[in-house]
């Protein structure tokens, strides 16, 4: 009785739910690329020779699918450098700003509708801009609480920047005390009642940038801040 070797003549098939260890690498490289929040070149180099050991031979990937591939990850590859480049070159500048800036404390600036600073030696000066000129100007003064100190009246006025001058004293001629206070102007031209913007003078106390917008902001006196582009002028 002859007895027949199985093993010669039948081939020994895994089961379904067992992967070979081909597979098994290839699940494990590509676990590794999905938990990574971004893909070094080591990586994405271990990915693709996977996938060219484990392509099926029947229907392999052309070879220009690789090289797009390789194309897509170097130009991946440099956009990114030239991003941290870029967030490298604007925290610099933003840096070279506020250093800029830093030069401005101790300095006058013009403050649209900023405060009027009085102390026993100064009050702050104001001015307004008269396109077509003023046949006259009223200009009111008023304090920390919004009542009228001070009303001053002139006469015409040439087109251009006017200049506000405030002696510091109240409608009976005593001096005010040293606070904050706050200009109001009306001005009749062309026979319209006009009431132009007041610039005052106010000392740059520091400096910050916005959280919101980044821009530059001139922290002046009166706990009020003035961007950095709207000031038209600056004096010792």
């Amino acid at each position: 009785m002859a007895i027949s070797d199985s093993s010669s003549s039948s081939a020994v098939s895994l089961p379904s739910n067992i992967m070979t260890s081909a597979q098994y690498q290839a699940q494990q490289s590509a676990l590794a690329a999905a938990q990574s929040t971004s893909m070094g070149q080591g990586a994405f180099l271990t990915l693709f020779t996977t996938q060219l050991k484990n392509q099926d031979p029947t229907d392999p990937v052309k070879n220009e699918a690789f090289v797009a591939q390789l194309a897509q990850f170097s130009q991946l590859e440099a956009t990114t450098a030239m991003e941290t480049s870029l967030n490298n070159m604007s925290s610099s500048m933003s840096n070279d700003r506020l250093l800029g800036a830093a030069s401005l404390i101790g300095k006058s600036v013009t403050v649209p509708n900023g405060p009027v600073t009085v102390t026993s030696t100064t009050v702050s000066q104001g001015t307004i801009n008269l396109p077509a000129g003023a046949d006259g100007v009223t200009l009111n003064v008023y304090d920390s609480t919004g009542a009228l100190v001070k009303t001053q009246t002139y006469g015409a006025q040439q087109a251009g920047t006017m200049t506000l001058t405030w002696d510091g004293t109240d409608n009976s001629g005593n001096q005010v005390a040293n606070g904050t206070y706050s200009y109001s102007v009306s001005a009749v031209s062309a026979g319209q009642t006009i009431t132009p913007k007041v610039s005052t003078l106010a000392t740059v106390q520091s400096v910050s940038t916005s959280g919101t917008t980044g821009a530059m902001m001139l922290n002046v006196g009166g706990g009020q801040s003035v961007d950095l582009s709207t000031v038209t002028n600056i004096s010792q």
